[in-house]
């Protein structure tokens, strides 16, 4: 039987395990640590889904890195709101750096399709971007995805760093809104 959980009344399933989440960001660590073991990459995590992803997957890069943090806003409860906000910007120089936006979900792409036109014009040498989950059929927005954990179909989801109005980001495994139905 699957281990069902509920957050404000919505009941989730699993949907992918810890085990196989730390394995796949220890691939995509060792991707990015032969890709840029002479360059001093600059991990952009966007807050506050991330931050879980970010963590593991900097460790998972035995290479001379640095970390900053940008807080994007684009969802209410479990809608995109559509408008794109920075609450919290990039504090570093990013001019002639390679940068790696290290974000946990790809939904329409509206978020980082907005977002890395924005870092572009900062000059950095190169911009990259790690997700963690990807909704191919949700995408409406073209988004370059150099490092990719899963693809998942359109439900959502919660858990290793993703919230619902706040609760289940500490959960190690990713779950999604279970239906009936299936």
């Amino acid at each position: 039987m699957k281990k069902l959980i509920t957050a404000h009344g919505l009941t989730f399933e699993p949907l992918i395990d810890s085990t196989e989440i730390a394995a796949r960001v220890a691939a995509i660590g060792h991707e990015i640590q032969e890709a840029y073991q002479t360059k001093h990459p600059l991990f952009l995590c966007v807050l506050n889904g991330a931050f879980v992803f970010a963590a593991d997957l900097l460790r998972a890069c035995e290479i001379a890195c640095e970390v900053s943090f940008v807080r994007l806003a684009s969802y209410d409860g479990m809608a995109s709101k559509g408008e794109i906000k920075t609450v919290l910007g990039v504090d570093a120089d990013l001019k002639g750096r390679h940068i790696i936006v290290v974000e946990d979900i790809v939904d329409s792409g509206r978020t980082l399709h907005h977002f890395m036109s924005d870092l572009k014009k900062l000059e950095p040498a190169s911009i990259a971007l790690a997700v963690l989950l990807v909704k191919p059929d949700a995408i409406e927005f073209p988004v370059q995805i150099d490092y990719k954990g899963f693809d998942i179909a359109n439900k959502f989801v919660v858990g290793y760093g993703l919230d619902y109005d706040g609760l289940c980001r500490n959960l190690k495994d990713v779950y999604q809104l279970y239906t009936e139905d299936e």
